[in-house]
Formats: C-alpha cells, structure tokens, sequence
C-alpha cells in the first residue's frame, strides 16, 4: 500500500524508500551498500556549487559514480543563484537528480548564508530554484527544514515557492535548525507541506525501522521516506522497511554478514581512497556497525589503534568467528 515506484519529473525510482545525504558518510562505496540493500534512490555528500564551479579537486572526487547503479542524486549548496546554477550545468550529464540543500543546521554551513540559513529568506529561495531549474537538464528537488527557528516555521510557505519555482519534488526534514537533531521530528509539518502542494513531499526524520517507516507514511500521507542516520552501521534498514511494509518478515543479519559487509565496506573504501585514509573513514563505521553488541567499546578502541587493512581484518575475524 505505502511502498511503490516513485516519480520525480522523468525519473522513476524502483521504490520511494531513499538514503539521506550525509557529509562524511554517503561516499560511494556507502551508497553502493544502500543501494544493493534495496534503497530506492542514493545521493552524494552535500557539495560546495562554488567548489565545483572552481573545479575544486577533493569536491569532483565526491560526486564520483564510477560502477554505480543508477539513478543518483547530487545535492549542491550555495546562496548564490548564478554559481548554484553554474554547478547545475556542470552537474547535468553526472546527475540524474539535483538536489539542493536548503536544510544543513551545520554552522560552518548556515554561517556563510547556506543550508537552512536560506529558509529565512524565501524570495531568494525562489531566485536559486527558478535558476536552477532553468539551466538543468534532470529533475531538481530541494531539501528543507521546518524552518530556522520556533518563531521561523516556513516549510509550507518555503514549499510552495519551491514548487512555483519548477522544482520536481521535495524532501522535509520535520525539525528547525536550531534543534539540530534533538528531540522529536514532527511529522504533522510534513503532513501539512504534503497538502499545500502537488509535487512529490518526502518525509524525513525519526524513521528507524519498519514501523515507524509505516507510521510516518500513516501520519503523513507522504510519497516517499528519506532515512539518514538510522542506516549508520545499517544498510540493511531498506531490506527491513521493505519487509515490513509488504507483511513479511526481515531477518536480522547475523554475525557473517555483518561482518562480510564490513570487509567489503573497507575493500570499497581503500579502492576509492586509499589505504591510509580508509583505515581512519572506517573507523567510525565499525563502531556504528558494532553498536549494541557484546564487547563493542573494546571492538571500538581497538579498531582505531590499527594503522593497516591486514590488521583491521584479522582482529575482525577474530571477533565476528
């Protein structure tokens, strides 16, 4: 009933159960493990416009989608409409989605004008929209927020300008900036964008497994559910929400596949980045993949002592066998 194929502008994806952006987490070697895990559509790290638009080395190497399945979403943030722009054209025959960032509550972010910081200026979120738009040659969504603060809640007015502006959908995370990621998302913000406009509303925040996945769908009437922090240590989340939506049952992975996904997790890592930076990215991925179990601080504290793959792999072994 919930799940389904989902359209946004002329691109249909197999289901509407998406993998968040998350800077320093959906690298590609992240996002291939979500998406063989069943997500219905990956996005890359968030990306300077103005990085891209100077070519910037270390920002290229981030929207790289060597081998990857398709379709991919590459989310660009800015405040400037002719540079967001710029990045657009650039982006056009790399994408097959563009997605700009209207919701980062990151301070070196907001500090410059950029994420959230643009949802208390909504005619200049009109401007980078319809300019956007204009120049792609793929479908262009945005991501937002609440709003920037309880005296500042815009989703719905910021929706429908996004909208008017040609935007192909839009994603709501129901928090402000300033909660960051505390407390509880609310969803009735979602609900309420989902009814002020036509275009595709994507629900976001506080889906942590099947059920609450079905809920949001319940409470919101939502086409679609973005999962950020919930699939840390845990591709597998897209399985367990596809399960539970069709009324089967999701077995938890056990100790070999938690372990295998790892290995290949750090074997697509030291291939996209090298050994040395590998190593240390991974780090916190162990510890994300580890959370809960039995010896995990001990897991946690020993993984980062370890300076070589061969290392990594041998105490791991030991651990998971």
């Amino acid at each position: 009933m919930y799940l389904k194929k989902l359209k946004i502008g002329n691109v249909e994806l197999d289901n509407n159960i998406l993998l968040a952006p998350m800077a320093g987490i959906t690298d590609l070697p992240f996002r291939k493990l979500c998406k063989e895990n069943g997500a219905g559509l990956v996005e890359t790290e968030m990306v300077s416009s103005r990085a891209i638009v100077y070519n910037d080395e270390k920002t290229l190497k981030m929207i790289n989608t060597e081998n990857e399945k398709r379709p991919v979403s590459m989310q660009i943030f800015g405040n400037d409409p002719d540079i967001m722009a710029e990045s657009a054209k650039f982006l056009n025959d790399k994408a097959d989605i563009i997605d700009i960032n209207m919701g980062c509550p990151a301070p070196k972010v907001v500090k410059n004008g950029d994420g959230s910081k643009l949802l208390l200026d909504l005619d200049l979120v009109s401007r980078i929209v319809k300019k956007v738009v204009s120049v792609s040659s793929v479908p262009v969504t945005v991501k937002i927020r609440k709003g920037w603060d309880a005296e500042n809640i815009v989703a719905v007015e910021a929706a429908k300008v996004i909208e008017e502006a040609g935007a192909s959908a839009i994603v709501v995370h129901g928090r402000t900036r300033t909660q960051f990621y505390s407390g509880e998302a609310d969803w009735e913000i979602i609900k309420k964008v989902k009814e002020a406009v036509s275009i595709p509303v994507i629900g976001n925040g506080d889906v942590v497994n099947g059920d609450t996945a079905k809920k949001m769908f319940e409470q919101t009437n939502c086409d679609g559910i973005m999962i950020g922090r919930a699939t840390l240590g845990n591709p597998w989340i897209f399985k367990e929400v596809d399960s539970y939506l069709k009324g089967e049952e999701f077995v938890k992975p056990d100790n070999e596949e938690i372990l295998k996904t790892i290995i290949l997790h750090y074997n697509m890592l030291i291939d996209e980045k090298g050994e040395y930076t590998a190593i240390r990215e991974m780090r916190k991925h162990v510890a994300w993949y580890v959370k809960g179990m039995k010896n995990a601080t001990i897991i946690r504290n020993e993984i980062n002592t370890y300076e070589t793959y061969d290392e990594c792999e041998k105490f791991l072994r030991k651990i998971f066998m």
